[in-house]
């Protein structure tokens, strides 16, 4: 998504969770009621040229509410289309969420991880992925977006209230956690004591990641469907 003109950063800046002055920074588009409309990776082509990398699927969605708020920003919202690498070692491009690793855009580039080997490493990284750990049902400070996604010291934006207010006021029922296990699937329960205390969203053989109650101990010993686990 191209957002583009004199009103660009100003108008970024009152709609994204996070301060978009820098060159890049990875941030979230939310209701009034801090839930997730999409996450989006913000990237300054130029002073007043942003590009918001997002899901395939959350384009037109980004683009529709983005043009609802627009009023009389003077700012164009369009669509574009990239083929986007994540580049693992030394290379020039848009810091990216997973340790190490850069996205680059439109460059050709032979493939040498296969899609479960990207998702190991998402998961072992514990990167929240949209679907799985990020959707319309979690608050960001679950899936722990409050430490990388959100801006505590720019001006107001849709959900801000909510999410200042957990931060400073509240906490947290659940948490994004690792877990060591066999072999699980997304949806097994987790069980602490006796007691359901979450579910699986990701897993590959050995590792996955679920919502955990937050009173659940840093290396409990848990079960998920039978098996014995434990919590990072």
């Amino acid at each position: 998504m191209r957002v583009s003109g004199p009103d660009a950063e100003d108008y970024l800046q009152r709609m994204l969770s996070n301060d978009v002055s820098g060159e890049s920074v990875p941030a979230l588009l939310l209701t009034p009621k801090a839930r997730v409309v999409a996450p989006v990776l913000v990237w300054r082509r130029g002073a007043d040229d942003f590009l918001l990398l997002t899901e395939p699927d959350l384009g037109e969605v980004v683009r529709a509410t983005l043009l609802r708020s627009r009023f009389a920003a003077r700012c164009e919202i369009e669509l574009e289309e990239h083929a986007s690498l994540l580049v693992f070692g030394d290379a020039d491009g848009i810091p990216s969420e997973f340790p190490g690793a850069v996205e680059v855009l439109d460059e050709a580039r032979d493939v040498t991880l296969e899609a479960d080997e990207l998702e190991r490493l998402r998961i072992e990284a514990a990167v929240p992925a949209w679907g799985k750990e990020i959707d319309d049902s979690i608050l960001p400070a679950e899936a722990g977006l409050d430490d990388t996604h959100v801006s505590f010291s720019k001006g107001c934006y849709p959900g801000q209230e909510p999410i200042a207010r957990l931060r400073h006021r509240g906490h947290v029922n659940r948490s994004l956690r690792g877990i060591d296990v066999d072999a699980s699937s997304p949806g097994d329960e987790i069980s602490y004591e006796g007691k359901t205390v979450g579910r699986v969203t990701s897993a590959v053989p050995g590792r996955a990641l679920g919502f955990v109650r937050v009173e659940v101990p840093e290396g409990a010993a848990v079960q998920i469907a039978g098996k014995k686990a434990r919590l990072h």
